[in-house]
């Protein structure tokens, strides 16, 4: 039996997107967030990419300040060494460029080329048209209010990861680990 799905008397356990306590709204926009973390694979395995390359595409695109080397590595939570040989296979693939920053010569900023934004597109258009036919059956005022919906959403989940404690604490079972332990002695 799968384990999240699995209940024992006074717990919890369970789908949370199946939790009495949420509207169903709540529990549909949960549904379309893991949809898209799901898309995120099926672009990387379309354009022949690892899902880290997909996610630094993305990141790239959609930042509206130029973004760095450093910056991109943060933003993926991986390390400045691993942040370079990603940056270097994006090159070779034609999928970015590095260019001088803006603001400062002395740094590089990373862009996505024409090229990479043709090949997203591309591996995109078959899911972006069934998105454009389901917004289609939407009345003006059904489209108006889902989008203000939507950007109200995506601002709270924006305030929430900007909130997250840069290092993350440590596992739960790491954690029960440490007090065990400290118990013992």
């Amino acid at each position: 039996m799968d384990s999240a799905a699995s209940t024992t008397p006074g717990s919890r356990r369970g789908p949370y997107s199946e939790a009495p306590s949420t509207s169903r709204t709540a529990r549909a926009l949960r549904e379309v967030v893991r949809a898209a973390s799901d898309t995120r694979g099926a672009l990387a395995r379309r354009l022949g990419i690892g899902l880290t390359d997909a996610a630094a595409i993305d990141h790239l695109a959609a930042s509206p300040d130029p973004l760095g080397p450093v910056e991109l590595g943060n933003r993926l939570g991986i390390r400045s060494a691993s942040a370079t040989a990603l940056v270097n296979r994006l090159v070779r693939a034609g999928h970015v460029a590095r260019t001088p920053h803006p603001q400062d010569r002395r740094r590089v900023a990373l862009q996505v080329t024409d090229q990479g934004y043709d090949e997203v597109s591309a591996a995109l258009q078959p899911m972006l048209t069934g998105i454009e036919r389901a917004v289609a059956r939407l009345t003006p005022e059904q489209a108006t209010a889902t989008a203000a919906f939507l950007h109200e959403v995506a601002e709270v989940m924006r305030t929430y990861g900007a909130s997250a404690p840069e290092d993350s604490p440590a596992p739960a079972a790491q954690r029960r680990f440490s007090r065990a332990r400290r118990a013992d002695e």
